[in-house]
């Protein structure tokens, strides 16, 4: 299997990344970037990381998953993975299996309608990718443009990712996907659609995968502002993923890397899917992510004295409730799985509950770290004058609680860094639409409940009724 020094060496291939209006010709060695890179490399050491599948050693996150034994090891590598990153979710190849696992299920009911060989193209993607242990970034989220307006109605048509050209050895294609996920550190770039198709939107019903260095590929990441904007973060300067906007400037695909190509009526299919998919990996995730506001408000608790004040203690089960709350939706998706052409997937049922609960509900934990802190988080002095011994001892003096300033002023640092930074915007923005808005929840939920158990009690007493 791949080591840590392979991959980051590996991010030396001429890949065309900008960040703050410049080109990073080596994102390992970039100031900032490497942060994100660094974070990525940690999947590598991950001992429970590798399986056996077939006999063959493969990662556990591309362990196809056949029912309910496999997804709670998923979510089990999963939790325990972002715990081992601080509580920042590693998501270098739990995405792009998510993806692989939903084109592996839709794949195979195109080329039953069509006749196509997609099905052994995915298969063999997977097959490559564990082979040779890499990384992946989904880049699903297009542009969008117009709202109101479909793919095929933009004024610019670029606005979704479209196939411009066929070829006899491959397409071409352009556009842009948002929110790419540690894009500029991933090895395979896979694309998949991001909503339902019409006809006229064939162009734009695609799927395909390409190395991060391909020619027309071009990253722009967001700014790092939890890093850069905050000399006193904590957690940041060791773990932090990017976003991108992933542009494909005329790209070639070739065939054996396409996985959907005009089939419209299994877009949204595959859209769906895939969310289901994530979502699970989601909620995963986001339950050991709240450790670190668990963590934080007891300790800053007990550093203030008030641990045992009831508004405290409330608090601490607001953010308990959270956690646990995803765990168990993560556990019943994964007891309840559907299977389809062999593949366990996580209920979607469970999952979306999940989701849509860590959708509404995280502002609640912010606030009651918040609570538990108090205002000082926002009106203490800066690092800047921490680092100055003529105020360092003063500080420390008077930034004392029921623990020595010291701690107690590293204590409130990373609950600022939580609760009142530029990384809580970050954290408030992607916890209502990182892998789905709160719209899109509240849809699948409504599409998938069967409420034909709750009309027939209804239906029951009225007939009941009528004697």
């Amino acid at each position: 299997m791949r080591s840590k020094e392979q991959y980051l060496s590996s991010l030396s291939d001429g890949r065309e990344v900008y960040y703050r209006g410049k080109r990073v010709h080596n994102v390992a060695d970039h100031q900032v970037l490497r942060i994100s890179a660094l974070h990525s490399a940690k999947l590598y050491d991950m001992k429970d990381r590798i399986v056996k599948d077939g006999g063959e050693e493969i990662s556990a996150y591309l362990k196809v998953p056949r029912g309910s034994g496999d997804l709670l090891q998923r979510h089990k590598v999963i939790y325990d993975h972002t715990t081992a990153c601080n509580g920042i979710f590693n998501i270098s190849q739990a995405i792009g299996s998510d993806a692989i696992f939903a084109l592996m299920v839709v794949s195979a009911k195109v080329d039953r309608e069509t006749g196509s060989s997609y099905h052994e193209r995915v298969r063999r993607f997977w097959e490559y990718v564990a082979k040779n242990d890499l990384t992946m970034a989904t880049a699903q989220t297009d542009v969008k443009g117009d709202r109101a307006k479909r793919p095929s109605q933009q004024s610019d048509l670029d606005m979704y990712v479209r196939i411009v050209e066929r070829r006899q050895d491959g397409i071409v294609v352009r556009g842009a996907k948002a929110h790419t996920t540690q894009a500029a550190v991933a090895d395979e770039i896979l694309v998949i659609p991001t909503r339902a198709m019409t006809q006229e939107d064939k162009d734009f019903a695609v799927a395909f995968s390409v190395p991060a260095s391909t020619k027309g590929l071009k990253m722009i990441v967001r700014p790092i502002d939890e890093v850069e904007g905050n000399s006193s973060s904590l957690l940041s300067k060791v773990d932090h993923e990017h976003e991108t906007l992933t542009i494909f400037d005329d790209v070639f695909v070739p065939w054996d890397r396409v996985f959907m190509a005009g089939e419209y009526k299994y877009a949204g299919a595959l859209a769906n899917l895939f969310a289901t998919f994530h979502r699970f990996t989601a909620v995963s995730y986001r339950a050991s992510m709240a450790n670190l506001f668990l963590g934080a408000a007891s300790l800053v608790a007990k550093a203030n004295g008030i641990q045992d004040a009831r508004h405290v203690k409330e608090d601490l089960l607001t953010i308990l409730s959270y956690k646990e709350f995803l765990r168990m939706s993560a556990i019943s998706a994964a007891n309840e799985p559907l299977i389809d052409e062999g593949v366990a997937i996580p209920n979607p049922l469970y999952t979306n509950l999940g989701k849509l609960y860590t959708n509404t509900h995280f502002h609640e934990v912010v606030k009651s770290l918040i609570d538990v802190a108090g205002g000082i988080i926002s009106t203490m002095p800066s690092e800047e004058d921490l680092r100055n011994p003529e105020e360092r001892d003063m500080i420390f003096k008077y930034l004392r609680g029921a623990e020595p300033g010291q701690r107690r002023v590293q204590l409130l640092k990373l609950v600022k860094e939580l609760a009142s930074s530029s990384l809580t915007g970050y954290w408030l923005t992607m916890m209502l639409h990182a892998e789905g808005s709160v719209e899109a929840s509240k849809i699948a939920l409504l599409r998938e409940y069967d409420l034909r158990e709750a009309e027939e009690m209804v239906e029951k007493i009225l007939d009941q009724s009528k004697g």
